[in-house]
């Protein structure tokens, strides 16, 4: 029987409808959008007949990013070019100067030298200048170059000018920009910091480059000049290059061919039979994959790859570059290595090295000899000051979010829903703490802490009013404001040069504190080992004594080693300065304009000058940022209470 056409169904769908509950993105810019996530692919005009997203439609660079390395053939020359787009604003002032200080660190030249920032017209240039020239624009560029073959181009220096001639060109405007070039890694590399402003600064406007040009035109226009400077890649340097993957444990471009050639994760090597030698190689990698559970033979040319194949390979490169840095950073010494991402516990020792773990966005790392005898390896936030932790001082990591013994402490404490210090201090001089006032004292700077964030309130001197879930919401506080294991540096100096020097220094507090947690064997050994040679020289000094295999160290030992350099510290710059050294006598107020801050033994201080004579008050870091203005301060002990202008407390 015929049907009729009325009886058919034909099914029309309509387009995406947005929510009631807003205005939603097109159903194409969200597929983009998601799509970009997992990685830039060439538009479907810059790669031809292959399927591909389509060409980006706005930014400087869309035409140039079709074009660029058209001409280009697989024994062209290979560079790698990673891109980040920065927003300023987010990122702070802050944020860019530590950056830009980075990018010209010591060490980073090949004789092991301070880089050198240089740019289009100038072999010398002034990071300073660069950063007040961009200081209001909206965005900043960002890109780290690095050459395949960059050691046998030499001129590092001359292809980054050549490069940004050429990105120029394709973007049809001048740049402004500076680059510093790193030869302190197996891939020597170049930094480029781009301006997101182009013109005059009147009648200028945001530079504005195409996503297409940024994820492909730039590395296209890199190859070209490669090939060019060094000539295409031979027969023998392709094979040779390819062999030295078929045993590594990373992600390779092996790896990547067989995951773009899988259907199912099933690789078929008949799918290209005029190449054999390229089989062979496919074929030799998938049998070390099948070594490494990776791969599973199904037949003589079928494999099958693990779902997390391109996972595990990247997990495992960046393992071993962690491992060859604690061992090049430990110089051969017995350890247990320690990697774990996000430590649950804190971890104190030695820093042995530093470095960034992720050059582009800015995330450093720490190798801390840890006095639990093991090293450890830690990625740090983004945007922390490597500067301010040097190589051979002692610093103490805690995890992000963990609860704080001093948070319990307060709760313990606490009656009827007040804190106050008098109790804490009676009740440790009862324990017979060693060195009651200093601990009180760590206690209140956490509580200004608190305050400032509205967890805990100040009633009066030495009375804070504590909710009775504190330990939980202050908890919750460092989970929601921490972005990463927190470094706090306990002593600049190296613990050789903590023995013998004058004031409160690290290994005194561990002589409070009987060295818990010290092990017996690797750095805590050694600090052992330390502090018997610091109770010595503490003796000469009439601070501790000897009776048998105990110590009895001095009450208030670490408030008179403080106060001892202080008084020497103090005289110094007296001479230095021709004003009068004023020492703090007790608790109370003090103010003047912060002219710098002095590093020492007992920690840093800021110096403040009120006319007639100037002070030495505990530093913080919220001070800084009013360097040459006139600050305030409460001072208790060895805390203290910033007051900057018209906001009180914010210091701590």
């Amino acid at each position: 029987m015929a049907s009729h056409d009325e009886d058919r169904f034909r099914p029309r769908p309509g387009p995406p409808k947005k929510d009631a509950g807003g205005r939603s993105q097109r159903f194409v810019s969200q597929v983009l959008k998601a799509s970009s996530k997992t990685g830039g692919k060439p538009s479907a005009r810059a790669s031809g007949p292959v399927r591909g997203r389509p060409a980006s439609t706005f930014g400087r660079g869309r035409v140039a990013a079709g074009m660029a390395g058209r001409g280009l053939r697989g024994n062209a020359r290979r560079v790698v070019v990673k891109s980040r787009f920065v927003v300023l604003k987010r990122a702070g002032t802050q944020a860019i100067a530590t950056h830009l200080r980075y990018i010209e660190r010591e060490g980073v030249t090949r004789d092991g030298h301070k880089g050198q920032a240089y740019g289009a017209d100038t072999d010398m240039a002034d990071l300073k200048d660069f950063e007040a020239r961009g200081r209001s624009d909206r965005h900043q560029f960002r890109f780290i170059v690095s050459p395949e073959d960059a050691a046998e181009l030499e001129d590092l220096c001359g292809f980054t000018r050549e490069l940004m001639r050429r990105v120029e060109v394709d973007l049809e405007t001048r740049l402004d920009w500076i680059a510093v070039d790193h030869w302190d890694t197996d891939n020597p590399h170049t930094h480029i910091v781009l301006r997101g402003w182009v013109g005059s600064d009147r009648r200028g406007q945001d530079l504005v480059i195409a996503p297409d040009y940024m994820a492909h035109g730039m590395r296209q226009r890199a190859a070209e000049i490669a090939t060019a400077w060094l000539g295409l890649r031979t027969e023998a340097e392709i094979r040779q290059s390819l062999q030295r993957e078929i045993d590594q444990q990373r992600l390779t471009s092996l790896d990547r061919a067989l995951l773009g050639q899988a259907s199912i994760n099933v690789v078929d090597l008949t799918s290209s039979p005029d190449d054999r030698q390229r089989q062979t190689l496919l074929r030799a990698r998938l049998q070390r994959l099948e070594a490494m559970a990776l791969a599973q033979r199904l037949d003589a040319h079928r494999w099958q790859l693990a779902p997390e194949t391109a996972q595990t390979l990247t997990a495992l490169g960046e393992r071993g570059d962690i491992l060859r840095t604690m061992h090049r950073a430990l110089k051969g010494e017995q350890r247990e290595y320690v990697l774990e991402a996000n430590a649950a516990v804190t971890v104190i020792g030695r820093i042995a090295a530093k470095g960034m773990a992720d050059e582009l966005h800015d995330r450093g790392y720490l190798v801390v000899d840890g006095i639990d005898g093991r090293a450890h390896y830690m990625k740090l936030s983004a945007g922390a000051d490597l500067s301010e932790l040097p190589v051979g001082g002692i610093v103490e990591i805690k995890p992000a979010g963990q609860g704080r013994s001093v948070d319990r402490n307060v709760s313990a404490v606490a009656r009827d829903g007040l804190y106050r210090t008098a109790d804490h201090l009676t009740a440790l001089q009862q324990v017979r703490d060693r060195d009651p006032q200093s601990t009180v004292d760590v206690h209140v700077r956490r509580l200004e802490a608190l305050r400032r964030a509205g967890l805990v309130e100040r009633i009066g001197e030495g009375i804070w009013q504590v909710p009775p879930d504190l330990v939980q919401r202050a908890q919750q506080l460092d989970a929601t404001t921490a972005s990463g294991p927190a470094p706090e540096l306990r002593s600049h100096l190296p613990i050789e040069r903590q023995v013998r020097t004058l004031g409160a220094t690290w290994l005194d507090r561990q002589l409070v504190g009987d060295g818990k947690g010290l092990a017996a064997q690797g750095f805590g050994g050694e600090t052992r080992d330390a502090m018997q040679r610091r109770a010595g020289f503490l003796g000469e000094q009439g601070l501790a004594e000897r009776r048998g295999q105990r110590v009895v160290l001095a009450r208030n030992l670490l408030a008179t080693l403080r106060d001892r350099e202080l008084s020497a510290v103090g005289q110094s710059l007296q001479q230095e300065t021709g004003r009068a050294y004023r020492a703090l006598r007790g608790d109370g107020r003090v103010g003047g304009i912060y002219q710098r801050s002095v590093q020492l033994a007992s920690g840093r201080f800021a110096m403040l000058d009120d006319g007639l004579g100037f002070s030495l008050v505990p530093w913080r870091p919220v001070v800084e940022q009013r360097l040459g203005q006139h600050v305030s301060a409460i001072v208790r002990g060895s805390s203290v209470t910033w007051e900057l202008g018209r906001q009180r407390g914010v210091g701590r």
